[in-house]
């Protein structure tokens, strides 16, 4: 004992604090910003202890910044985010407007973060969160494109979202769907959920993590590959994201940062969250929650496809079919003559859909095959007297599918919904219900250290006529906690139940790419007295 106190003396000597408690020390360290911290760490094995029970609770920081200069925006989300002590488990950056540059804004933040922190930039049609000077919170929709990096043009709707998070007892890691370039334009799904399910089984010994966020390119077709990994995970894993966009991710595996290779191509990247095996003594559980405001309302009865032809080039599906339980087949004409009568009270324009329910068989490499059941939504091009246009492949003859039309009191009603239904996890977390003595003795309760938002790019205030309903859940049941959120160019949700006005499953069909919808996860945090 007399050693020990002896070598703490030494180690107090050593950084010049010898005088003062280490309650002081502590207290000096929790103010320091994230960078400052990881020096003070290096310092002695007395502050790396500090340092570690500093960093003992799950953090997530995020914030905007509309700056029209890239590399002011960039410094100020990086100042805001490490502001306070966090260590780097994953980042993600979104940009927007004519000044974003994602090439460019991937260069400044992976030379900022640790060359092993995970790290996804990808470009986004809008972002939600709180400024980064003003802390004021904001739903902002952005401009077009960068098409040119070196374009002077500044949009006053042009910014990035950053979100850092930090949180002990799960593993993150960034890991690509990859294709080769010389082969057939052929999706490489079994590889993706290989190597995901190889990265859980080390870092937890379960085969599906407790989350992903997704973010597949714009120019392939995500169906089947989250499709794949609907068959390969369990039910409670819940997947998020973006399913449309142009992306740079790096990983903390060297061998899958194959972003500049010329073998491969980059089709998607999957941020997997999985439990740690080996968490620290003392370490609380973090848990995912997810819920979904549709945007969209069923119109018209249901339809038979009678005869399908797939166009390769421009991926699209020409269809006849056969209103249920009757014999004729109709033409793209007839069906949408129909539709629209259906359609003609309302005001204003509304974007059109089909929700096809199939019915196929799935498996993973030489795995048994599993029928699985889905509902899978395609945007209507159009109509002649001959067939239905509608975007993207994977109909088949004597498919049923029903006509969706985009509705703002639809998704006015589900936000509100969804707001209710946080209200009411909230509350139940501050319950003592169910709690062991220690647990309310100790008023050890679950609390939420932040959220991610993945909206429909065509809701926002032009859909509902006013501003942050997307957000409004969220700002609503937890205030002043970190939120992210991005309009995307379709939503990932798996794992999460519609509910309707009262409250009751919406659709016995399972979708995993909604449209119009607006996609809420939740992370929550039990300290360690919880857990039993």
């Amino acid at each position: 004992m007399e050693e020990e106190t002896k070598k703490k003396r030494i180690e107090e000597a050593k950084t010049g604090f010898g005088l003062l408690s280490e309650d002081i020390v502590e207290k000096i360290l929790r103010r320091l910003p994230a960078p400052s911290l990881a020096s003070a760490a290096c310092v002695s094995k007395l502050w790396y202890q500090n340092c570690n029970r500093i960093l003992s609770r799950p953090k997530l920081a995020s914030a905007i910044s509309l700056n029209p200069s890239l590399d002011i925006a960039v410094q100020e989300v990086l100042d805001k985010v490490l502001s306070e002590p966090i260590r780097p488990h994953f980042a993600i950056a979104n940009g927007f407007g004519s000044t974003f540059c994602l090439q460019k804004a991937f260069d400044l933040l992976a030379g900022k973060l640790g060359s092993r922190t995970p790290l996804i930039v990808t470009w986004a049609n809008g972002v939600m969160g709180r400024d980064a000077l003003t802390n004021e919170f904001r739903e902002v929709m952005g401009g077009d494109d960068c098409s040119d990096c070196d374009d002077k043009h500044m949009d006053a709707n042009s910014g990035i979202l950053l979100t850092v998070g930090f949180l002990p007892g799960l593993q993150v890691e960034a890991i690509p769907l990859l294709r080769r370039t010389q082969a057939p334009r052929v999706s490489m799904a079994d590889d993706l959920v290989v190597d995901i399910r190889s990265y859980t089984v080390l870092a937890s010994g379960c085969t599906s993590p407790v989350g992903i966020i997704m973010f597949g390119g714009g120019d392939i077709d995500l169906k089947p590959i989250i499709e794949k990994l609907d068959y390969a995970m369990l039910k409670e894993t819940i997947i998020v994201g973006d399913e449309k966009t142009e992306f740079l991710y790096r990983s903390g595996m060297e061998s899958k940062n194959v972003c500049e290779s010329k073998k491969y191509f980059s089709d998607a990247v999957a941020l997997v969250f999985a439990r740690d095996r080996e968490k620290a003594h003392g370490i609380g559980e973090i848990q995912f929650h997810a819920a979904l405001s549709n945007g969209v309302s069923a119109i018209g009865p249901r339809y038979k496809a009678a005869s399908v032809r797939v166009n390769h080039r421009d991926c699209t599906t020409w269809l006849t079919a056969r209103q249920e339980g009757q014999h004729e087949i109709l033409d793209g004409q007839r069906i949408l003559n129909d539709i629209n009568d259906e359609l003609e009270n309302r005001n204003g324009g509304a974007d059109l859909y089909i929700g096809v329910t199939k019915l196929r068989k799935c498996s993973i490499e030489r795995e048994k095959p599993r029928l699985m059941s889905y509902l899978a939504f395609h945007g209507v091009m159009g109509g002649d007297e001959e067939y239905l246009f509608v975007y993207g492949a994977g109909i088949r003859t004597a498919d049923y599918f029903q006509f969706y039309h985009s509705d703002p009191n639809t998704a006015l009603t589900s936000c509100s919904n969804v707001s209710v239904n946080l209200r009411n996890l909230k509350l139940d977390w501050n319950s003592k219900k169910g709690l062991h003595p220690t647990d309310v003795a100790n008023e050890c309760k679950k609390e939420c250290i932040g959220g991610f938002i993945f909206a429909c790019c065509g809701r926002g205030e032009s859909f509902f006529g006013r501003p942050n309903v997307d957000s409004s859940p969220l700002l609503e049941n937890f205030p002043g906690v970190p939120l992210a959120g991005i309009f995307c160019g379709g939503e990932i949700a798996r794992g999460i139940s519609i509910l309707n006005a009262h409250g009751r499953q919406e659709e016995s069909t399972p979708s995993c790419l909604r449209v119009f919808s607006t996609v809420y996860m939740v992370l929550s945090y039990a300290p360690a007295s919880m857990e039993h």
